[in-house]
């Protein structure tokens, strides 16, 4: 065989579009139709690596092909040196991450630079300066672990309350207290915009080709959903309800969850409940207080409130499911309720498919007591009014424990 300028041309691309044991073997091949000589010929006309030559006669001559193990070369991973690197990353990083507003991504969005979460490592988990990675291959693992960190505009909070730092390093002791001990259970609750059920168009995109009105004027009904997300676990529950989302409601919830789930979690002496401070569940609301505390004292299970700083609910975990919603619905019409429901039913999160129901018992908004009554209620809870933050030692607005052991409220 001559290697002409076209010929040499020809096997060369041709050697560059085979992989793996078909590109050994043309190689060997090749090789032998070059005659004596044809291994130093092509290494020095054709640019070929010698032992790959050798590697590809040797399985021509066998018959046996031989497995590359391309995954197994090069440097082990950092988790592979550090066991317990993402999941303390994840726990410094979770609290301070919040998703999209708009839910059209589910990329989280983070406070923290990757310099400074090294810093965390360090300080909070006693890594060493010398044996932890470098800043760089921290944010390669935060991306990989869905945070981003640039700084977006449009889903950074429009105010910040003066104690908003203070709340943030009270929630990350809490949260990761929960998460080390077994006999906490912790929950993520919030609701999402009530959804208007009829033809309508709601700014989504569909392939079906359906036509809605592009006015939503008097829809059939509207329905609320209302989320319980369990963060260890990465289980979601979701209530829908064409009623007001009121503390009676959000307490229904909880205690419905808590029948039908509570045979799983025996070991369970806490609930930790992460929640943004709305009106309806505001540790300052009466109603909400009340109901909280008749459901600790009725299944004997203590209760953790630790909320989320105002104009911050986004940083809240189950704020993240609703993407999940929103973009598995998009330009569908939602008709009817049952349509709803059934969208809602067959998104999956982490791969498996929530549980949801539909609340049809009407709540009304209004209902609250009397300051004695409420006097009473302020006996049996304990509100955090002894933090370790210099300048913000009262959180008692967002952080209360309930002991279910406490005198019931008449």
């Amino acid at each position: 065989m001559i290697l002409t300028d076209s010929l040499k041309k020809l096997l060369i691309e041709t050697a560059s579009q085979l992989k793996g044991a078909a590109k050994r073997k043309f190689m060997a091949q090749t090789v032998q139709g070059l005659g004596l000589g044809g291994q130093r010929l092509a290494q020095s006309e054709l640019g070929w690596n010698r032992d790959t030559i050798r590697k590809g006669t040797r399985e021509l001559k066998s018959g046996i092909t031989c497995i590359d193990n391309m995954s197994a070369k090069g440097r082990y991973k950092a988790e592979e040196h550090l066991p317990n690197l993402l999941e303390n990353i994840k726990n410094i990083v979770d609290s301070q991450s919040q998703t999209d507003p708009s839910f059209k991504s589910q990329r989280l969005y983070s406070r923290l630079s990757a310099a400074e979460v090294r810093k965390q490592l360090i300080e909070k988990f006693g890594y060493s300066d010398e044996n932890l990675h470098t800043s760089e291959t921290i944010r390669i693992k935060l991306n990989n672990l869905g945070y981003n960190l640039r700084r977006v505009k449009k889903v950074q909070p429009q105010k910040k309350f003066p104690q908003t730092d203070a709340i943030f390093e009270q929630l990350d002791i809490v949260n990761k207290d929960a998460s080390e001990d077994k006999s906490v259970l912790r929950l993520s609750m919030d609701g999402k915009a009530r959804v208007k059920i009829g033809s309508f168009d709601r700014g989504g995109k569909s392939r079906d080709g359906a036509k809605a009105d592009d006015h939503d004027y008097n829809p059939k009904t509207t329905v609320t959903p209302y989320g319980i997300f369990l963060p260890e676990f990465d289980e979601l529950f979701l209530y829908f309800t064409e009623s007001k989302v009121t503390s009676d409601f959000i307490v229904d919830i909880l205690e419905d969850f808590w029948l039908q789930e509570k045979h799983r979690f025996s070991d369970i002496q806490t609930l930790l409940i992460n929640q943004d401070n709305g009106p309806q569940n505001s540790s300052r609301r009466t109603q909400f207080m009340k109901r909280i505390v008749e459901f600790a004292q009725k299944h004997q299970v203590n209760i953790r409130l630790a909320y989320y700083p105002p104009y911050h609910s986004k940083y809240n975990p189950i704020e993240r499911t609703w993407a999940i919603l929103e973009n598995h619905w998009n330009g569908s019409i939602l008709d009817e309720v049952e349509t709803a429901l059934k969208f809602a039913s067959t998104m999956k999160w982490k791969g498996d498919h929530p549980v949801v129901k539909l609340v049809h018992k009407t709540y009304e908004n209004g209902v609250k007591l009397t300051k004695k009554a409420m006097a009473q209620i302020e006996k049996q809870i304990e509100r955090l009014t002894d933090s370790t933050h210099e300048v913000f030692p009262n959180l008692g607005n967002w952080f209360i424990d309930i002991c279910c052991s406490k005198t019931k409220v008449i």
